[in-house]
């Protein structure tokens, strides 16, 4: 269910989303909803890879890094 919300732009703001959601071909709302989304979602990834790094450890690195063979690149993938 949609919820209504009056938000308070500054006028350069507004012309600058306006004139992008025009360009997209979609309403200023819709372009502030998938901003606020874009937004959240970014946020939420940095939460979550910071609880991972936190369940981290070296010795588990380095044990499946153990088991990658020690090869030299193919030659494309050389520096």
């Amino acid at each position: 269910m949609s919820k209504a919300m009056s938000v308070r732009l500054p006028k350069y703001l507004h012309r600058e989303i306006k004139k992008l959601a025009e360009e997209e071909g979609i309403s200023m709302n819709q372009f502030i909803a998938t901003a606020a989304a874009e937004k959240i979602s970014s946020l939420k990834t940095v939460e979550y890879l910071e609880e991972r790094a936190e369940r981290g450890s070296r010795e588990k690195f380095e044990q499946v890094l153990s088991k990658v063979p020690d090869t030299e690149p193919d030659e494309q993938d050389k520096l």
